[in-house]
């Protein structure tokens, strides 16, 4: 099903009968840039179907944990197996992906905040601000793109490499929240899209140049870093107005449920990144011993 495009403009009305406006439309100057199946792009039957098979993502979490202990323990004996080019041409993929994501939705989120308050940016139907049309598009892949980046973990594992308790939290709690935020048409879920669009871009770009052996010698590693820990800020503050509007605005669609959960989990992020940032790139390196 697409959605029916009215005369009057650029409003559009999506397959659940709510009226919404087209960004690439707003802005005839983009339009070319964008493909008709984007621009008439209904998320409703993905919608109902996700909502429909709440299981799927704890089931895929349960099997991500379990591959995790039997790849650990089949790897034990045996010697690093070496996927490097196979590795890179997956973050090559992953950070083109999110450059593609980050751009189609970086400027809706733009758009939103110029010309609606920060309290309706937090409180009205995403399926009416920027669910629905081609950033409706970019925002659903996203909460599908949490499946494959599970595969991160397969390669840290045949390579031996140690796997921290950060790496696996993050990647199962991000799949459960993010499904249970689509689901429920969370209305702060574009900030963290964003975000995450924005840090991963660099993110996986970085893992391929090291993947390949080509990083410059001048990026210092400590830049992603820091990006992940802005990010955990920003939605540590997003989640914190949550709570405000959910308290003193009874319009507002915010879920204390859903908004409790993204609290404790950028929460605890932000607590293990400062961790990590702190133990990787501060703390004195033990000398070796003779």
């Amino acid at each position: 099903m697409v959605s029916e495009v009215v005369a009057d403009n650029c409003a559009a009305i999506n397959g659940a009968g709510i009226a919404y406006r087209e960004f690439s439309c707003e802005y005839p100057q983009l339009a070319p840039f964008y493909f008709d199946f984007e621009k008439e792009y209904d998320p409703l039957p993905v919608l109902q179907w996700m909502q429909q098979n709440s299981m799927v993502p704890v089931f895929a979490c349960a099997a991500y944990g379990a591959l995790i202990l039997w790849g650990q323990h089949a790897m034990s004996k045996r010697e690093p197996w070496n996927w490097r080019r196979t590795m890179a041409v997956w973050n090559l993929g992953l950070s083109v992906f999110s450059w593609i994501g980050m751009f189609r939705t970086l400027p809706q989120l733009a758009h939103n905040l110029y010309y609606m308050s920060f309290r309706d940016n937090l409180c009205l139907d995403p399926r009416a601000t920027y669910g629905s049309g081609s950033t409706g598009l970019w925002v659903q892949l996203f909460i599908l793109s949490k499946f494959p980046e599970l595969i991160d973990t397969f390669f840290i594992v045949i390579h031996k490499k140690p796997l921290i308790f950060l790496h696996w939290y993050h990647h199962i709690t991000v799949l459960l929240y993010c499904w249970h935020s689509y689901v429920t048409t969370s209305p702060p879920g574009i900030f963290f899209v964003v975000m995450n669009y924005s840090v991963h871009a660099s993110m996986y770009g970085y893992y391929f140049l090291m993947a390949m052996k080509l990083r410059p010698k001048w990026f210092n590693p400590i830049i992603i870093t820091a990006f992940q820990i802005s990010q955990m800020v920003v939605g540590v503050v997003v989640t914190l107005m949550g709570f405000y509007y959910y308290n003193t605005d009874k319009e507002c669609r915010i879920e204390k449920e859903n908004n409790t959960a993204a609290f404790v989990m950028y929460g605890s992020y932000l607590f293990l990144f400062l961790q990590f940032f702190v133990g990787r790139y501060f703390k004195p390196k033990k000398q070796k011993t003779l």
